[in-house]
C-alpha cells in the first residue's frame, strides 16, 4: 500500500479499509485545521492504474473488508466520471463491499447534479461526512471555510434528494466567546433545513497551536468548559430534527451525548443542564483524556 501519511478517518470508520484515492485537501484554507499542511500533503489524486493496483493486493488479503473510506480529507473533489471509475473499480475488485464514504466538502458539489450524485449512489457510495463546522456566515469567514449557510444547506439538499445519506459535523467553540450564541443557533437553524442523518459536534482544538487561526481570527477567546456545555445548550434547544442520530462522544468533548433527535432532545437537554450546574456529577472526559 502506498499511503502518504498522516492519514485521517471519521473514527465510525475503524473498521473500514481506507483507500487513498487523493492526497490532501484541495481548498486546505481553513483555519482551525491543519491536517493536510504537511509538504508531502500537497493536494493530488492517484492515477487509475495505480488504485487498481492496490484494490487488487485488498481483494487477496485473508479477511473480507465490507467497508471502504475514500480518503484524504477531499476525495468527493474529483469529477463524477472519476469516482464513478473508482467505485465502478470497487465492485470488480471487492464485489463483497457494502459501504463506501468519503468526506465531503460543501463546495465540491457545487458542480455536481442530483441525477450525478444519484448515480454515485447507485455505484455504492451510502454516504459522506460533511464538515459544515457552523451555519453562521460571520464564524464561515472568520475562519476562512470559504463556506455560506446556503452553499452547505445546498450541498446537503443535493445528497438529501440523491438517496446519500449525510453525516455533519459542527464545532464546538469556533466561534469563541463573542459569537458563541450566533453559531449556535445558526448551526441549529442549518441542521433543521437540512434534516441530515446523522449529527455531531467536535470541540474545537489547536494541537499544532492558534497562530494560524488567530491570522484572520485576533479576537478569538477560547471557550471554558461551562461556556462550551452553554453552547451544546443553546444548539439543542434549537434543534427541531425529526430522525438524526446525534453523536457528541468525540475524544475532543469533554461530555459525552448520545442520541436520536428529536425524541431524545429532552433528555439530551437535561444531561447538559446538569453538567453546567453540577459538573461534579458528570463523568466528564478529563484534559489527559481529551484529543484531536
Amino acid at each position: 500500500m502506498n499511503y502518504i501519511e498522516p492519514v485521517f478517518r471519521p473514527p465510525s470508520e475503524w473498521k473500514s479499509y481506507i483507500f487513498q484515492v487523493t492526497n490532501g485537501c484541495s481548498w486546505n484554507q481553513c483555519t482551525f485545521c491543519e491536517m493536510y499542511t504537511a509538504p508531502q500533503k500537497d493536494f493530488h489524486f492517484k492515477t487509475r492504474e495505480r488504485c487498481q493496483a492496490e484494490l487488487k493486493l485488498v481483494a487477496n488479503y485473508p479477511q473480507k473488508v465490507s467497508r471502504i473510506f475514500l480518503a484524504d480529507g477531499d476525495a468527493m473533489t474529483l469529477s463524477t466520471r472519476r469516482l464513478s471509475q473508482i467505485l465502478e473499480d470497487i465492485q470488480t475488485h471487492l464485489p463483497w463491499v457494502n459501504r463506501v464514504t468519503s468526506y465531503c466538502l460543501p463546495r465540491n458539489l457545487k458542480n455536481k447534479t442530483v441525477e450525478e450524485l444519484s448515480q454515485l449512489k447507485q455505484l455504492g457510495l451510502k454516504m459522506v461526512y460533511v464538515g459544515c463546522e457552523s451555519g453562521d456566515d460571520e464564524v464561515l469567514v472568520k475562519v476562512n471555510k470559504g463556506e455560506t449557510f446556503d452553499t452547505s444547506l445546498d450541498a446537503l439538499q443535493k445528497l438529501k434528494m440523491a438517496g446519500i445519506k449525510s453525516s455533519v459535523m459542527i464545532l464546538n467553540g469556533l466561534g469563541g466567546k463573542t459569537l458563541s450564541n450566533q453559531h449556535a443557533i445558526n448551526s441549529a437553524r442549518l441542521m433543521n433545513a437540512a434534516q441530515p442523518e446523522y449529527l455531531s459536534t467536535l470541540v474545537v482544538s489547536f494541537p499544532m497551536g492558534e497562530e494560524r487561526f488567530r491570522e484572520n481570527f485576533p479576537e478569538y477567546q477560547p471557550l471554558e468548559q461551562i461556556e462550551l456545555f452553554q453552547e451544546m445548550e443553546w444548539l439543542l434547544s434549537e434543534l427541531e430534527l425529526k430522525r438524526t442520530i446525534f453523536r457528541s462522544d468525540h475524544a475532543s468533548n469533554y461530555l459525552v451525548l448520545k442520541g436520536v433527535l428529536g425524541q431524545d432532545k429532552e433528555m439530551l437537554l437535561a444531561k447538559t443542564r446538569l453538567a453546567m450546574s453540577r459538573p461534579e456529577v458528570m463523568h466528564l472526559r478529563q484534559e489527559w483524556q481529551r484529543g484531536l
